[in-house]
């Protein structure tokens, strides 16, 4: 293929596979979740590189049969999915779009960006707000909430519990 049939080749894989939702958390795409990091096209092979958002994440067969079945039902028959673990994901991978749904959601985004790679001081998170009624008047209630990348809190305000997506 010339550069830019490869070029329009991958792109429209990407497309097709960033369709492809979080199942723990419906609202997001692999896309939008930043889960989603590569697309190869070689003939009519093609191979999606996911990253897990931690190396045990139990959505990630999930989200390979259903990158598998997305591009299947494009017509796309030959679909390798693998994994990378490295580098590892962090939520500064989420897009500002998937923040926005997350809030929507009545999950809490992540705030700020995460220490990875860098030296210097470590931000210390003070408050939390709140997904349904902007309030800072939150407090954490579990540092582990519905799964791993998640904490629990709740919001003095609105007396509401929700989930806020850790920075990591």
């Amino acid at each position: 293929m010339l550069d830019a049939e490869m070029e329009v080749a991958v792109r429209r894989v990407w497309d097709i596979a960033a369709t492809v939702t979080d199942p723990e958390i419906p609202v997001l795409t692999i896309e939008d979740l930043g889960v989603l990091r590569r697309v190869d096209v070689c003939g009519t092979a093609v191979t999606v590189t996911l990253t897990p958002t931690y190396s045990g994440c139990p959505a990630m067969d999930t989200m390979s049969v259903d990158v598998r079945r997305a591009l299947a039902t494009a017509g796309y028959n030959d679909v390798t999915v693998t994994l990378a673990l490295a580098p590892a994901w962090t939520t500064d991978w989420i897009s500002e779009q998937g923040k926005i749904k997350l809030n929507e959601y009545g999950i809490a985004p992540p705030t700020g960006h995460s220490a990875r790679g860098t030296a210097g001081p470590v931000s210390l998170l003070l408050s939390v707000k709140c997904p349904r009624c902007s309030s800072l008047n939150t407090r954490e209630l579990s540092r582990f909430g519905s799964t791993s990348c998640k904490a629990l809190h709740e919001c003095r305000e609105c007396l509401e519990p929700f989930d806020y997506f850790k920075v990591l």
